[in-house]
């Protein structure tokens, strides 16, 4: 597979951070052993193993580690903590217009569509209306809210601090969906949602694990038959991939994400001055707050994949929205929240950098969609 040298696609997945790859390497090595046996090198594992969840514990702010359960991923323990809550609360479940399609889709699988309540977004921003959410709780017919950190296609920052007071005011349950938040802004402040899900890929963990975290003596069980996890997911964990995206997020915890947002941010800013200066092209989202390194753009005409593809011949990976759907051909729930017809929808491409992406990178995509533009309404 060749080299791709300006990757725009960090909120699809991220590259193993250096840290975090040495940890898992070595971890896979000497940590083999099964943590559920009783022999010594087990036991080793199993502290090992402990040892993450209390570190992990600490970088979040949680004084009891054995509320985290490491999972899969953001997919599995948003589906866990759905299916734990659809038997357990009365009413409707409240979510975000604009939540990703795993949490969409396990609120309609056990909690049946009709008791789904979509929490409005105002079009210009992608914000939920807190007012109308506000009302739907005092008249008591919510039960449970979800609502995601910060958005995976347009980037959207939601007012979970907000909505986390007000779901303690009227005394229901809150679960964010923390999965993009997570290593591009600092944690402060998420451990006063009830239930918090996060994924290692999105801040250089590596694939396959994540985390979820649990209300204070919950009765919780995302899976039985074993008792690992302390009982509350069963099979045997992984737990080099644990201690590896661990250290991921301690090392870009590290960074000090409060200037990486202001810095990185600006060379956002840059680009979308520059591409909306020179050509008709509109960013979806721009009017209000928005993690630092996306940009999901409408462009001025033609398909987007024909801009995908020539982008890909210039070795830059960007894409047309959140990997989760593409390649489905439905409409974009997300877009259509905020009001984009369908025809728009297949204009649009979804842009997103990392922590080392620069001005000079943002600049030369920048110059890439100049060329395409021209190679597009004047074809050869």
């Amino acid at each position: 597979m060749r080299e791709l040298t300006r990757y725009f696609d960090w909120n699809a997945t991220t590259p193993i951070l250096e840290p975090a790859l040495k940890m898992w390497t070595e971890a896979t090595h000497s940590l083999w052993h099964n943590p559920s046996s009783l022999y010594a090198e087990a036991g080793y594992a199993k502290q090992r193993l402990e040892d993450a969840r209390e570190d992990l514990a600490d970088v979040i702010g949680v004084d009891d580690p054995e509320r985290i359960v490491f999972t899969s991923g953001a997919t599995e323990a948003n589906n866990a903590v759905i299916r734990h809550l659809s038997p357990n609360v009365s009413g409707r479940f409240a979510i975000s217009a604009t939540e990703h399609p795993c949490v969409e889709a396990s609120a309609e699988s056990y909690f049946g569509r009709e008791r789904v309540f979509l929490i409005p977004v105002h079009p210009e921003t992608g914000v939920i209306d807190l007012g109308r959410l506000r009302d739907e709780l005092e008249t008591s017919t919510v039960g449970a809210v979800s609502v995601m950190a910060a958005n995976n296609e347009t980037g959207t920052l939601q007012p979970w601090q907000d909505v986390a007071e007000l779901c303690r005011e009227y005394g229901v349950p809150f679960h964010c969906d923390a999965a993009q938040w997570i290593g591009k802004l600092p944690v402060d402040g998420l451990s006063q949602c009830d239930w918090l899900t996060a994924s290692g890929h999105k801040f250089g963990g590596g694939r396959g694990v994540g985390f979820l975290l649990v209300p204070q003596d919950e009765e919780f069980h995302a899976s039985v038959g074993g008792p690992q996890e302390h009982g509350r997911r069963a099979g045997t964990e992984n737990v080099a991939s644990a201690i590896a995206m661990v250290e991921a997020l301690e090392t870009v915890e590290e960074y000090g994400l409060s200037d990486v947002a202001e810095l990185r941010g600006k060379a956002r800013d840059v680009f979308e001055n520059a591409v909306c200066s020179k050509l008709d092209i509109h960013t979806i989202g721009g009017n209000g707050p928005r993690l630092w390194n996306t940009s999901m753009i409408l462009l001025p005409h033609t398909k987007n994949l024909k801009w995908l593809t020539r982008l890909s011949r210039r070795k830059f990976a960007v894409s047309t929205g959140s990997a989760c759907s593409a390649g489905k051909g439905n409409p974009s729930k997300v877009m259509e929240a905020m009001g984009l017809d369908h025809e728009e929808m297949g204009r649009v491409l979804r842009l997103s950098g990392g922590w080392e992406t620069t001005e000079e990178d943002w600049l030369t995509l920048a110059d890439a969609l100049f060329e395409i533009e021209e190679e597009l309404r004047n074809p050869q």
